[in-house]
């Protein structure tokens, strides 16, 4: 399969065609020039979007990291044959940073706040990974190295507060546990609609209404399919209604129905 060909079965519109040559020239300079190369950072649609590639392509070495196990934004890296992943998670020089900025714990930022701030600099949100707040007052921001002198040099303040900043190693990084309710319910087969419905707790055509209009998305990639088999481990999204996982579906109940444990992100 030639690259051409690669493009035209695994993008879905212009914008998917470009960020996934991008992947590939990353993927290419690895191999082909023996150095490490690594994108921006890739929300999940996106990293979804490379894993489907690089799957249909393969599977060369690669691996996505945020700059902790379960970051939601993460670059995808191409090792050469020298390298193993050990040495690229453990190199103190590596393409990921980590920054912590301190406020006034009064002033209660949060994400839209610091994003704003850091985008008014000219930072674009490919550069940025995570945001954390593990503690009033403070922000943990992960981001990519290439940004890190701007950051240091040039933001002062967010909103109407001063900041104070300083480089910390990722792993002082404190990522705070998710809150997440366990929601235990039977359906009649695990379609996307059914699933959706139990998970948000929703009825089932407003459930399919949402699917219909392109809101929700199975493993992070928009499905308008209502009838889509949903299996253990899919990840569920809607816009506005947050996120489920599905657990387990651990059988049948005494009525033939499906019996779903799920965990909703609250």
């Amino acid at each position: 399969m030639t690259k051409k060909e690669l493009l035209d079965r695994c993008a879905r519109d212009g914008e998917e065609r470009v960020l996934l040559a991008r992947v590939l020239d990353k993927l290419d300079q690895a191999q082909s020039r023996g150095v490490p190369a690594h994108t921006q950072f890739l929300s999940p649609a996106e990293q979804a979007c490379v894993s489907n590639l690089l799957e249909a392509w393969g599977r060369p070495r690669h691996l996505f990291w945020g700059g902790w196990p379960d970051a939601e934004r993460r670059l995808c890296a191409f090792l050469p044959d020298w390298q193993g992943e050990e040495d690229f998670l453990a190199d103190p020089e590596g393409p990921l940073a980590a920054l912590e900025a301190k406020f006034p714990a009064a002033a209660s930022l949060g994400h839209r706040d610091i994003l704003g701030a850091l985008m008014g600099l000219g930072i674009t949100r490919e550069k940025l990974g995570d945001f954390l707040f593990p503690a009033p007052g403070l922000c943990q921001i992960v981001l990519l190295r290439e940004a890190l002198p701007i950051l240091l040099s040039q933001w002062g303040e967010a909103g109407r507060w001063k900041v104070s900043l300083r480089e910390i190693p990722l792993d002082q990084l404190s990522p705070q546990p998710a809150q997440v309710k366990t929601i235990r319910d039977t359906v009649a087969t695990p379609r996307l609609d059914a699933v959706v419905a139990a998970g948000f707790s929703l009825s089932r055509s407003k459930a399919a209404a949402l699917i219909s209009s392109g809101r929700v998305s199975l493993n992070h990639r928009e499905c308008l399919k209502g009838d889509r088999q949903v299996s253990e481990g899919d990840v569920l999204t809607c816009r506005g209604l947050g996120k489920c996982v599905v657990k387990e579906i651990p059988g049948q109940s005494k009525k033939g129905r499906a019996m779903l444990v799920m965990e909703r992100y609250v």
